[in-house]
C-alpha cells in the first residue's frame, strides 16, 4: 500500500463499523496502526480509488482470517477429542461401537483453510502486478531500462504460476468418497487429502507473499527519499539484510530464496 501510494480512507474504522465483521476491523485497524507516522501519506495521490487488491484487504483478508480462526476451533476441539472404535465407558459398564473415527469435521474445514489461504495468495499476486504495471509513477516491471531489462516480469510470472497451482489444490477433497471394506466404509471423509493438499496451499502462500514482499521493497525504492512509517521501514530493513534493489537483471531465483528464507523467519519469530 506504501509503495502503490494508496489511500488510507478505506482503513477508516467508520467504514468497518456498518459491516461489523470482527476480522475485517481488525485487519483494518491493524494496517492503519503499521502506516501511522509515515511521510508516504503526505505524497499527492492522483487517483480516486485503489484497486480492489489494495482497497478491500480488510473485506478479503480479514474473511480469510475469520475461516483460519473457525479452523482453529474446529481442530483444537478434534485434538481434545477421542476418536477409537469401539469406545468403553467403564462409569457406565458400556462398550459402544460409533463412528467418532469418521473425519468430516476436519475434511470440511481443512478444505476451507486451504480456500482461505489461497485467497491470501491470489490477492497478493493481483498486488504484485499493480506494482510492476508502470503506474502511480512506477516504472515498468520495477526497473530503471524495461525492455533492455525484465526487472520484476519474472517475479510476477512466478507468482502467477503459484496462485494458479493453489486454485487446483483447493478443489475440495470433502467431497469425494470411494467404498472399501466390502461397503462397511461407504462413506468416508477423505481428510488426510484435506490436510496434504492444505499444507502445499501453506508452502505456495510463504512464496507469494515473499514475492510481494520483495517487489514492495523494490517499488519504494523509487520513492526515496521519502520515508514509510518505522514499522515498514523494518519491514524493508529485513529485506534488504539479505537482498539488494534490483539495478540490473540478475539470477531472481536468488531473490526468491531468500525472499522466502526472510518469511520463514518472520513467522518462526512471531508465531513461536
Amino acid at each position: 500500500m506504501e509503495a502503490y501510494n494508496c489511500d488510507t480512507a478505506p482503513l477508516n474504522a467508520l467504514i468497518h463499523q456498518v459491516r461489523p465483521h470482527a476480522t475485517q476491523a481488525l485487519v483494518a485497524a491493524e494496517i492503519m496502526e503499521l502506516l501511522q507516522n509515515s511521510e508516504m501519506r503526505s505524497y499527492p495521490k492522483n487517483s480516486v480509488q485503489d484497486p480492489y487488491s489494495f482497497r478491500c484487504v480488510p473485506q478479503v483478508h480479514g474473511a480469510s482470517l475469520h475461516a483460519l480462526n473457525h479452523a482453529a476451533e474446529v481442530i483444537q476441539t478434534e485434538i481434545n477429542s477421542v476418536t477409537d472404535n469401539p469406545l468403553v465407558f467403564h462409569e457406565n459398564d458400556l462398550v459402544l461401537s460409533g463412528g467418532n473415527f469418521h473425519a468430516q469435521p476436519l475434511a470440511l474445514i481443512l478444505d476451507y483453510a486451504a480456500i482461505a489461504l489461497a485467497e491470501l495468495g491470489n490477492i497478493s499476486e493481483r498486488r504484485v502486478y499493480q506494482l510492476i504495471n508502470g503506474d502511480r509513477g512506477l516504472p515498468s516491471y520495477l526497473t530503471k531500462e524495461a525492455g533492455l531489462n525484465s526487472g520484476f516480469m519474472i517475479a510476477q510470472y512466478t507468482a502467477a504460476s503459484v496462485v494458479s497451482q493453489n486454485k487446483q489444490y483447493c478443489t475440495p477433497a470433502s467431497v469425494d468418497s470411494i467404498v472399501s471394506s466390502k461397503g462397511q466404509e461407504d462413506h468416508v471423509s477423505m481428510a488426510a487429502n484435506a490436510a496434504t493438499k492444505a499444507l502445499k496451499v501453506l508452502e505456495n502462500l510463504k512464496i507469494l507473499l515473499a514475492i510481494e514482499w520483495l517487489t514492495a521493497a523494490q517499488a519504494l525504492e523509487f520513492r526515496r527519499p521519502a520515508k514509510c512509517s518505522n514499522s515498514v521501514e523494518n519491514m524493508v530493513d529485513l529485506i534488504r539484510k539479505k537482498i539488494e534493489p534490483l539495478e540490473k537483471d540478475r539470477l531472481m531465483h536468488t531473490d526468491l530464496n531468500q525472499a522466502v528464507s526472510v518469511v520463514q523467519s518472520w513467522i518462526e519469530k512471531h508465531l513461536s
